[in-house]
């Protein structure tokens, strides 16, 4: 019998950079893996009650990606590096859906990924929470190896 996998167990890895440490790879949620087709609507000539839709491309979302703070990170550098100072170097981005034995399962290859946001939790004397910071990538296209 099939058991679908649970979506609490993965990495994601930024191919291209150094990894000082392994908490770089640690993300506490990942959205934005889908696709849609666009299309484009015609008014059907002469017939006012129809109109014909025909596709025109692919659509990917952004990836967004959230995970405490970290001081330091190669990540982080990246990110400001392509925001702050316009130094856009696009990276493949690999997000991997994990078994039990830490292998993978599926993997997302996202393909020219470059940062277009960065944003931090607000900060609340009331609150007794983790700092969150959140990245949000563009890309290209992806491709799913399924393992």
């Amino acid at each position: 019998m099939y058991t679908p996998p649970v979506g609490f167990h993965f990495k994601v890895e930024v191919l291209g950079l150094p990894r000082a440490v392994d908490d770089d790879v640690r993300f506490t949620e990942v959205s934005g893996l889908s696709f849609e087709l666009t299309t484009e609507e015609v008014p059907e000539g002469g017939e006012n009650r129809f109109i014909q839709r025909y596709p025109v491309r692919v659509k990917y979302p952004d990836l967004v990606l959230k995970r405490g703070l970290l001081k330091s990170s190669a990540i982080w550098d990246w990110t400001r590096d392509s925001i702050e100072n316009l130094d856009i170097r696009p990276c493949n981005v690999d997000v991997k859906l994990l078994n039990e034995e830490h292998q993978p399962l599926i993997t997302w290859h996202l393909v020219g990924a470059w940062p277009v946001k960065w944003a931090v939790t607000d900060l609340n004397a009331s609150n007794n929470a983790v700092v969150v910071e959140t990245l949000q990538l563009a890309y290209q296209y992806f491709t799913v190896d399924k393992s």
